[in-house]
């Protein structure tokens, strides 16, 4: 069942990343014809940057459910079938403990029992706790930056879900054959 969800959720993430791409590529395609056209849309290039952002980071979460990050495989390919293995599950436990540190990193940043208990008043918090996540506004676009951050928060519950399944759910590749 976890391992479903994860799957479901990564699927999400995939479409989300895909809509955002697309978006990326009719925000520079608009600014190249405003600009060639002599009337530039300012806030075009800092939509474009975000939707990049948040696309880089939906799709870096699915590829740890897919097992298909970035990898060094150097290592992997002159180790036995059973240190492969291991190999694969120490990288899982540690995608798992980063993803557990992301959460702590959000909790420190994000201060939501603090905001809580400011009766969800910004200028409340801001004086209790000098964090002025949820004030500062973004450069052209003039939205609050904390709505662009949200996708750290995001992104670490997609890697704590998908770490976690993938504790409990075995790499096909480094399956004997036998046991696929």
């Amino acid at each position: 069942m976890l391992y479903r969800a994860s799957r479901f959720w990564a699927r999400v993430e995939i479409f989300c990343a895909a809509m955002l791409a697309a978006s990326v590529t009719g925000l520079i395609l608009l600014n190249v014809t405003t600009r060639a056209a002599g009337n530039a849309i300012y806030w075009v290039d800092e939509a474009a940057i975000y939707a990049m952002v948040w696309m880089t980071f939906l799709a870096a979460s699915a590829a740890v459910h897919f097992r298909s990050a970035i990898s060094v495989t150097i290592v992997n390919e002159v180790l036995t079938a059973p240190l492969r293995r291991l190999l694969g599950r120490a990288v899982d436990m540690v995608l798992f403990l980063f993803a557990c540190l992301m959460v702590w990193i959000c909790l420190r940043w994000f201060m939501p029992l603090e905001l809580m208990r400011a009766g969800w008043d910004a200028k409340l918090f801001q004086g209790q706790t000098f964090n002025f996540i949820y004030a500062e506004p973004t450069n052209t676009i003039g939205l609050k930056k904390v709505w662009v951050w949200l996708v750290i928060p995001l992104f670490t519950f997609g890697l704590l879900l998908h770490s976690f399944a993938n504790l409990f759910h075995p790499d096909p590749d480094t399956q004997p054959e036998n046991q696929r």
